[in-house]
Parts: C-alpha cells; sequence; structure tokens
C-alpha cells in the first residue's frame, strides 16, 4: 500500500539530509605518501688523512621534497649518520696500513633511503714512529671563482720532515674540503651566488700534525642572473688585543648612509652596530668587550642594513683569537 504523501515527503528530506551531512562530515584527502627515494650521492671520494683516519666527501643528493641526512657505511655497514648540510666526514679508529671501502646514501624526511653510491677504496697509512713535527704552511694561496656556486684554489706544496699527506680547505674557521697529500689545487662546491668568501689551506701530514694557515684569500661568486649587486661591508679586519675585539670596515656603496651594521660570530647574530648621528665617512670602526678566556676563537661576518630596511649581503669572514 502506498505510503502517504507526507510520510513519501519526510523520507526523501531525511535521506538527503543525510546524503548532505555524509558529504561535509569527510575529512580532507591526506597528502600523498612520499614514496620516492633521494637521488644517489655522487663524486664520492675516500683519502686517508693518517694511519687511523680516511675523509669520506660527496657532491649533495635532490630530493623531491628534501634530502634530510646522509648514511656513511664501511664495508657495507653504516658507520656515520650525518645532517643533510653535511657532505664530509672523517672515519676514525681504522687499523693502519689497511684497505677500507665507503659508500653513502642519502635519506628523507619519510624515511627513503637512496641506493648506495659508486664504492670508494682507501689504504690507510702505515705506521710511523713518534711525528711532533707540523708540515710548513702552503703559500701562494690563490682562488678563481668558477660561476655562481664553485672556486677553484691553488697553492705551493708545503714540506714535512715525514711526508704531507692531506691539506684541509677552510673558510672561515670551517673545514669545508680536504685534498690529497699530493694535490696543489682543490674546487669547493656548494657555495651561494653573490656571496663574498675567505678560505685558507692547512697541510697535514700522517701523525695529524697540522700547519699553520696560509695566508688568507677571497672571492666573490659571480651573482645570479638578475640579481642585484653584492652590498657585503668590505675589507673587513679583526684585531684582539685582552679584554676587547676592534672591527675596521668600509660599509657598501647603497646611494644612503648606513647607519645600521649587524654583527655576527659563529654565524649566530650578536649585536646591531648604530650610529646615532652621521656615519663616519670612509672606514667605520667598532670595538666590543669581551670575557671569553684567552685562545678562544671566533669568526666574525658583518651585513649592512640597506635603504629599504632590508639586511645586505654578509662581509667575508674573519678569524680572531681572544688574546
Amino acid at each position: 500500500m502506498q505510503r502517504p504523501l507526507a510520510a513519501r515527503l519526510l523520507t526523501s528530506l531525511a535521506l538527503t539530509f543525510g546524503l548532505a551531512l555524509t558529504g561535509c562530515s569527510g575529512s580532507p584527502e591526506p597528502p600523498p605518501k612520499d614514496t620516492r627515494a633521494p637521488t644517489v650521492p655522487t663524486g664520492v671520494t675516500a683519502t686517508a688523512g693518517s694511519a687511523g683516519t680516511v675523509h669520506v666527501m660527496w657532491s649533495a643528493a635532490t630530493d623531491d621534497r628534501a634530502v634530510t641526512g646522509y648514511e656513511v657505511y664501511r664495508e657495507g655497514r653504516k658507520v656515520k649518520d650525518l645532517p643533510a648540510a653535511t657532505v664530509m666526514t672523517d672515519i676514525v679508529g681504522l687499523a693502519p696500513a689497511t684497505r677500507y671501502s665507503f659508500t653513502v646514501r642519502a635519506r628523507d624526511a619519510a624515511g627513503n633511503v637512496s641506493p648506495p653510491s659508486a664504492t670508494v677504496a682507501a689504504t690507510t697509512l702505515r705506521a710511523t714512529a713518534e711525528d711532533r713535527t707540523p708540515p710548513t704552511a702552503p703559500t701562494a694561496l690563490r682562488a678563481t671563482a668558477d660561476g655562481s656556486r664553485a672556486a677553484t684554489l691553488g697553492w705551493t706544496p708545503s714540506r714535512d720532515d715525514t711526508r704531507v699527506t692531506a691539506y684541509d680547505v677552510y673558510q672561515g674557521d670551517t673545514r669545508v674540503h680536504t685534498a690529497p697529500g699530493a694535490a696543489t689545487t682543490a674546487r669547493v662546491t656548494g657555495l651561494r651566488p653573490g656571496t663574498a668568501y675567505a678560505f685558507t689551506v692547512r697541510a697535514r701530514d700522517a701523525a695529524e700534525n697540522s700547519s699553520p694557515d696560509s695566508p688568507r684569500v677571497e672571492l666573490t661568486t659571480a651573482t645570479a642572473p638578475g640579481a642585484p649587486p653584492n652590498t657585503a661591508p668590505g675589507n673587513l679586519t679583526a684585531t684582539a688585543v685582552k679584554g676587547e675585539i676592534t672591527l675596521t670596515w668600509t660599509p657598501p656603496r647603497t646611494g644612503a648612509a648606513v647607519t645600521h651594521h649587524e654583527l655576527h660570530l659563529d654565524g649566530r647574530f650578536t649585536t646591531t652596530i648604530v650610529w646615532g648621528t652621521t656615519p663616519p665617512p670612509g672606514r667605520a670602526t667598532y670595538t666590543f668587550p669581551v670575557q671569553d678566556p684567552p685562545g678562544t676563537r671566533y669568526t666574525v661576518t658583518l651585513r649592512a642594513q640597506l635603504p629599504d630596511g632590508t639586511w645586505g649581503d654578509f662581509s667575508a669572514p674573519r678569524v680572531v683569537v681572544v688574546r
């Protein structure tokens, strides 16, 4: 028997309302699961630095989202977990005069791991009698920008009472590359366009004695197409006396007086240097107190506030030792 019209209408409305509720209460579609692994690290090298260490380096991998770390394997067994910004490491505690093989894999946030890189091998040096004499400092250091993201360094070899086994390249006070002891050149990658850099090189022998720093060399990488001119403060010097450090530099030319500079120590913001009146013409000077024990090392950089209120490029770094 056919139901009354009112009952049919109520049923229809209930069904329609129920469907509407079902459509509205559904949760948003979850983002697609990340199942794509990073690319394989390339350019992997292994260099014996002493009787017990090997230095491993590689070029950064890429990922459809982001690489979050690297895994280093020795003879197929993982020996290092490293953050994404690290593309070099020392493997220590090895046996003298022994051949070791290494591979590197990249990892992303979802836990996807790339296939292993090409296998590279290095043989640790033979153990020698106790050696406390460091090599001489490399000399005649020179640098050429290789486009906007790399630089090539060259130097005159060091001398040692046994032999030089490696050259360590430092950017400021941070080691960024290691070359074999027979090398007199190195290519440093991963630089930023239009950025000022300062490099030094130290020689190292089989006993891990390091030479003094070579003379410092500076360069500025090429700017990216369409980028504004470099705005870094120039000719920065840092001098320490007991209880204080004095900086001098040339402010960048911005078309207006530069009244504010930011001081960074070891890559961390420390203070803003402000002139309450018209800034001094030519070279600027700033002295600040330090309470750290003698021998403490700082890497100093500066950047200027531009007329539009933004902050410009960083100066080339300077390393200063507290007295």
